[in-house]
Formats: structure tokens, sequence, C-alpha cells
């Protein structure tokens, strides 16, 4: 079943594929947007700048990262949404992508 989206989510998301197709940057062109800024500011404001992670483990940490549930790539039209995105510290946010982040220091078995 194909998802329902809002007029608004619509046009975000024709506005996202737009610029990431269109820029050098690829799907990274929207992090640098004024739009996206703003967008993190109030999603950092509403979760305290807490993670939300580590308060559902009973910890508090400084949040760095605000977090697409739903991923940009896979859907834009939720780029903007509130209830997609979600304040994250570099740990926890390392733990949802590891793909995205290079593991420290040598890491070869091989050793010479």
């Amino acid at each position: 079943m194909e998802p329902v989206y809002t007029e608004d989510q619509k046009n975000t998301g024709e506005w996202v594929r737009r610029m990431a197709n269109n820029s050098w940057r690829g799907w990274n062109a929207f992090y640098h947007t004024s739009k996206w800024q703003n967008k993190r500011k109030q999603i950092m404001r509403r979760d305290h700048n807490q993670c939300m992670m580590c308060r559902d483990k009973g910890r508090f940490t400084r949040a760095s990262t605000v977090h697409h549930l739903k991923h940009l790539r896979d859907y834009p039209e939720l780029a903007l949404t509130d209830d997609n995105l979600i304040s994250l510290c570099s740990e926890c946010h390392e733990e949802v992508h590891p793909e995205k982040h290079k593991a420290k220091g040598f890491t070869n078995e091989e050793r010479w």
C-alpha cells in the first residue's frame, strides 16, 4: 500500500529530489539549506537538546544530530516532518548508521 502524503509533503519531496539531482553535493545539499537548519534548531529545542535514545535508556547525553527515522533518500516527502525527526548524540547516530561511520584506528587484521 502506497503511503498517503499531504500536499505540503509532496511538494517538499519534489523539491528535495530536484535539489539532490541538480547539486554536486547530491543528497547532502539538503542539509545546507536554511529550511533544514531552521527545522534542525526546532527539533533540538523540542527534544531539549537531549539524545532521545539515551533518554530512553535512562541516561542524559547532549544531542549533536537530528536524525531522520525514515531515511531522506527513501522518503524525501518526510524530510521536514516533525514525527520523522529525533535528536541523537553522535554515539547513537553511529549506532543507527554504522555504514556512514568509518572505524577509528587501524582495522586491518594483517600487521607487517
